[in-house]
């Protein structure tokens, strides 16, 4: 059983602190499904990837290609990837489940502190997930630094 994590971004925007989390997952060997809400804001996050990280490339695809099931990360608009991902990174409020947290080897939230409704949001997320007994884990950014500020349950 997996375990939710949940990133707070409170010193930098999706766009720079997404090619960090995503190479941390990689270099675990995970596939990936990177879930967003927004079909534009993906494109956007597709190109920074071609652009970042500089000192390498972190291979992916947008779903609805012929090689989804093939993609180390796959970009999606909803669940079930191609990809069999053993991470899904949820960003821009796209929905999780219970079940899938219990699934997976990690479910990633990552949510906008500037922004009041994506932090209600996930927080609604966090208590909908470890009222069903999923384990969790909360992080903020901290001096250009991940620090653990919260954890429930075994993870």
């Amino acid at each position: 059983m997996g375990a939710a994590f949940f990133y707070h971004l409170t010193e930098s925007p999706l766009e720079a602190a997404l090619p960090l989390l995503l190479g941390k997952a990689r270099e675990r060997g995970w596939r990936i499904e990177l879930r967003g809400t927004d079909r534009a804001r993906l494109d956007r996050l597709d190109q920074i990837l071609w652009e970042r990280p500089e000192d390498g490339f972190l291979p992916h695809g947008m779903a609805g290609g012929p090689h989804d099931a093939d993609q180390p990360i796959l970009f999606t608009l909803g669940q079930g990837a191609a990809n069999s991902p053993a991470c899904v990174m949820a960003v821009d409020g796209a929905e999780v489940s219970a079940e899938e947290a219990q699934a997976l080897e990690r479910l990633c939230v990552i949510f906008d502190g500037a922004n009041p409704d994506a932090v209600a949001h996930a927080r609604t997320q966090w208590k909908a997930l470890t009222d069903a007994g999923c384990a969790a884990q909360y992080w903020a950014q901290d001096g250009g630094r991940w620090v653990k500020k919260a954890e429930k349950g075994d993870s």
